[in-house]
């Protein structure tokens, strides 16, 4: 077996599934999302708010979250900046405005109940092919292929024999995740859950934790001798002096304010006037933020 090969263990993929499904019986965390109060609705605005944010950051704010707004037509109701504000420093905002939308096209178009079927899913604002797949699996309880970067990296190594997956999803990843899924409902659901929680806790990127993998006896990695990344350099995503950090900034200024803001509040957050204007010039577009008639900022829809 090579490191560059795309094999299953020579006992099926249905080797991998007892000892992952095991382990995570055995070691699973306690997630507000995972628990059966949650919901499908509370299943989704996990979905949302994890996309590239860890675990420890999305608790509080999903806490308050669900508090505020337990169904869908609760957060319709109320303007998108409220969702924005409600973001606080999650990052990449534009998530709330998407989940706003979902949550009005569900209110409109479900009854208020985020549905069940995987196409359905797919057709609401800001819902893409992981998010449906995710929802319809760890709600539903569906037979759904779920590639976050997590399933993406155990898959690349136990099977693959890669360090790392793509930097994007490829069609080779999804037939891959398809031929692993197990044939049944229940326990395909509980695979997409497990090979998850195995690679945010044990196959990690940095620094994998193969003495307690539950597979690791059969991974192709490790057995080609856990080889190093042959790809493009894998760079890290900076924040401080980007554009990104003076979006957080001037969106912090609109957050914390609830009444509209001068532009000479905005100006005071950033000493470089020309990345600044860019950056507000952004929200503006995105539609994170909007400019009034006499001059003035404020969150989209708010008072």
């Amino acid at each position: 077996m090579t490191a560059t090969s795309t094999t299953t263990p020579e006992a099926g993929p249905t080797a991998l599934h007892s000892p992952v499904i095991d382990w995570f019986d055995q070691h699973a965390r306690d997630l507000p999302w995972r628990r059966p109060e949650a919901g499908a609705w509370g299943v989704m605005v996990s979905e949302f708010m994890l996309q590239q944010t860890p675990v420890n950051r999305v608790l509080p704010v999903y806490e308050e979250w669900l508090a505020r707004w337990p169904r869908p037509a609760d957060l319709a109701a109320e303007a998108p900046g409220e969702a924005v504000r409600a973001w606080g420093r999650l990052g990449y905002p534009r998530r709330a405005l998407r989940l706003h939308g979902a949550a009005a096209a569900i209110a409109e178009r479900h009854g208020g109940d985020v549905p069940k079927d995987h196409h359905q899913l797919l057709a609401l604002p800001g819902v893409g092919e992981y998010t449906a797949a995710a929802v319809a699996s760890f709600a539903y309880g569906q037979r759904h292929a779920v590639l976050d970067t997590n399933v993406r990296r155990v898959f690349a190594r136990a099977v693959s024999g890669t360090q790392y997956p793509p930097n994007a999803t490829t069609a080779a990843e999804r037939k891959l995740a398809r031929t692993l899924l197990p044939q049944d409902d229940t326990t395909a659901s509980r695979w997409a859950a497990a090979t998850m929680e195995l690679g945010a806790l044990v196959c990690t990127a940095r620094t994998p934790s193969c003495g307690g993998c539950p597979i690791a006896d059969l991974c192709a990695w490790r057995g080609a001798g856990s080889p190093a990344h042959e790809g493009p350099p894998r760079r890290g995503q900076t924040y401080a002096g980007t554009d990104r950090q003076v979006r957080g900034k001037l969106l912090a200024v609109l957050r914390e304010s609830h009444r509209p803001v001068e532009r000479a509040v905005l100006d005071a957050v950033w000493h470089d006037p020309e990345q600044r204007g860019r950056a507000l010039t952004g929200l503006l577009t995105d539609g994170l933020v909007e400019r009034l008639p006499d001059g003035r900022y404020r969150l989209p829809g708010t008072v």
